[in-house]
């Protein structure tokens, strides 16, 4: 089989349906990407999958859907407005431009060295800090291999908007860089009007918007996406211990949809790369065609935001606890993870390339069947057999509400790769013996295998298939 390159992944994603360039006929936007049918699917896939585990099966936890457009003043409390930056440095050599805090990780990955600035604080305010970090350390530009720099600039990463009629005289707001501080200004509304008590997780599923000056890597980094957040709210003394729990809670969960583990590792943040609000850090890292990146974080957040949040406003966002009397600002553990980075994940991951027989090669995407866009599709094996195997199609559309397709254009084989290709676990061939003996061919794709099925045992055949 070929090495994996993102040219393969880009390619499949617009050949099937899942990931169009933004804007492709007006020559494009830089860094937009729309979802096209099956993407849509796989996106939901994942929010649902997410939804369920950390939610659902999770009784102490759950769902707030807080606005995009929040008061300014959510975003000077938490500290975005002042430093929620960029450093950008400038190669003098070659004139390339990268993001100082950027370039030292990946030096480190490439040199296999864990540098780290003494005052790395995980955000960044215009100094020399930086600049001197790299230039002692010789980490030369990637590029030309020069070590001569341009001092770092502070390129603010908020989109800013106003809120107005009359265009110039509206209030400066902002698109929010993050779904988390949402969460917290709503903390003791959800105390509340739930009636949870201390320890208990606020779930959000929602864009987010962030300018960033590097993006790049298809899906991987881009300035609109989409987070699935949990902001678990516990008692002071007890984070680390949430901590291990809620970091190994997510690993799983990647591997439980099918994310191989030699292409997964977590990675704890040393002391000095902490963020300043932060007692404990861990990244999980996926190995992408282009090395090894950041897939999601979890962070103990200690009690920052919502201390910053009740200095700011004014409002008691402290907990009372009933049994033992007492009241206290909450520490916080989250999980952040990105949807389309996720979906990302799962595409690399999935995909194969077969060699067949001597000169033919089966691309097919082994998706775990819970984020499968298809579940299941209906193939007749010819035209004339359409009206009867639609009938077929709509009576499973019924029973199980999966999204089925319905294929009846060009050879079997070539549907069978079609399918293969946008990983559709398993494929019903309705054929001319169908009429007769009232069975069904069903086709495996991940081991091609093919079994004869009574259609009256269908129903069960594939719930039984289908238990995730």
């Amino acid at each position: 089989m070929s090495e994996l390159n993102m040219d393969k992944i880009v390619s499949l994603a617009k050949r099937r349906g899942f990931v169009y360039p933004g804007s492709e006929i007006y020559g494009g936007l830089a860094n937009t990407w729309d979802y096209g049918p099956l993407g849509v699917e796989l996106l939901n896939n994942i929010k649902d999958s997410w939804r369920r585990k950390f939610i659902k099966e999770r009784p102490e936890n759950i769902e707030l859907d807080s606005a995009i457009l929040l008061n300014s003043k959510v975003w000077e409390a938490s500290g975005h407005v002042g430093n929620f930056s960029d450093p950008l440095m400038d190669c003098k050599k070659c004139k390339s431009r990268i993001r100082a805090d950027k370039h030292i990780e990946d030096w480190n990955e490439k040199n296999s060295t864990k540098l780290f600035p003494q005052k790395w604080a995980g955000e960044f305010t215009p100094s020399k800090d930086l600049f001197e970090f790299i230039t002692s350390n010789k980490i030369l530009c990637s590029k030309c291999g020069a070590n001569d720099w341009t001092e770092p600039k502070a390129f603010n990463l908020m989109f800013k908007t106003e809120q107005g009629v009359i265009e110039g005289e509206g209030a400066l707001i902002y698109l929010r860089p993050e779904t988390a501080q949402g969460i917290f200004i709503n903390f003791k509304n959800i105390q509340t009007t739930s009636r949870k008590k201390i320890p208990f997780g606020i779930c959000q599923i929602g864009k987010s918007f962030r300018n960033e000056i590097t993006p790049g890597n298809f899906i991987f980094r881009t300035r609109e996406f989409e987070q699935m957040e949990m902001e678990f709210f516990c008692k002071p003394g007890t984070e680390l211990e949430w901590f291990v729990f809620w970091k190994n809670f997510t690993y799983n969960w990647f591997l439980n949809i099918g994310i191989n583990s030699e292409n997964l590792r977590m990675r704890d943040h040393e002391k000095d790369e902490l963020a300043f609000y932060s007692n404990a850090t861990t990244d999980v890292e996926y190995r992408y065609p282009f090395g090894w990146g950041e897939l999601c974080g979890i962070a103990s957040r200690t009690d920052y935001d919502l201390k910053q949040h009740i200095n700011l406003s004014g409002k008691d966002l402290s907990y009372f606890d009933e049994s033992q009397k007492e009241k206290f600002v909450p520490f916080v553990i989250e999980p952040s993870l990105g949807v389309q980075r996720t979906a990302l994940v799962i595409l690399c991951d999935a995909y194969n390339e077969e060699i067949i027989g001597e000169n033919d090669t089966r691309i097919v995407l082994k998706l775990h069947p819970a984020l499968a866009p298809f579940k299941v599709a209906v193939l007749p094996l010819a035209k004339k057999l359409s009206e009867e195997s639609y009938k077929l199609y709509m009576a499973l559309l019924k029973e199980f509400g999966w999204n089925i397709d319905f294929d009846d254009v060009g050879s079997i084989g070539k549907r069978y790769r079609r399918h293969d290709e946008i990983g559709t676990p398993y494929c019903i061939t309705f054929d001319f013996d169908s009429l007769e003996d009232k069975s069904v061919t069903v086709r495996d794709r991940d081991s091609m295998n093919q079994e004869r099925i009574k259609i009256e045992n269908l129903n069960n055949y594939l719930k039984d298939k289908f238990r995730f």
